[in-house]
């Protein structure tokens, strides 16, 4: 893995870092901050952003992923995403890898491993599955910075008294 986001330069970390921005504005909003783009890899065209709104939404569904997907499709016009790559600040969770594999996007390159319910490689690997679509994954692009966004996020609720509430956001 990390031969590969050597070998080609700064490119990943160009659209990790725009990740990142994104993944920022959900914290400043008071969201887990989780950011997301798809590229598609012929131009190296951003064609879909995300960011983490559940909490604003009040959905379960509004993960940073599947804004960015959504937002891809309709750039592109179809439910297929050919030749298109994914990076997310935090390793995708099972809805997310599931929705990466319906889109057919070819890779997904992530931030922080997530030891709880990232499905990509930590807590199961969704992507090696018998699907009709196997994404190759690709971990620790900028890990260091996307798992401080997390921390700091979490650290700050901490000092705020607040706590971050199963089922029920933070309060």
């Amino acid at each position: 893995m990390e031969e590969k986001i050597a070998a080609e330069g700064g490119m990943h970390e160009k659209y990790m870092m725009r990740a990142l921005e994104l993944a920022q504005l959900a914290a400043a909003e008071g969201e887990v901050p989780v950011g997301a783009v798809v590229v598609h890899k012929t131009d190296g065209k951003i064609i879909g952003e995300g960011r983490n709104r559940r909490e604003a939404a009040k959905n379960a569904l509004a993960h940073a992923e599947l804004e960015a997907i959504a937002q891809a499709c309709r750039s592109l016009g179809g439910w297929r995403l050919p030749d298109c790559a994914i990076y997310v600040t935090l390793e995708p969770c099972p809805m997310c890898c599931g929705a990466v594999i319906n889109a057919r996007i070819d890779e997904v390159y992530f931030g922080a491993y997530d030891k709880k319910s990232g499905s990509a490689v930590s807590v199961q690997d969704m992507f090696s599955l018998p699907y009709n679509w196997s994404p190759e994954p690709v971990g620790g692009v900028l890990e260091e910075k996307c798992a401080a966004v997390l921390q700091n996020f979490f650290r700050g609720l901490r000092i705020r008294g607040k706590r971050w509430k199963k089922g029920g956001g933070n309060s």
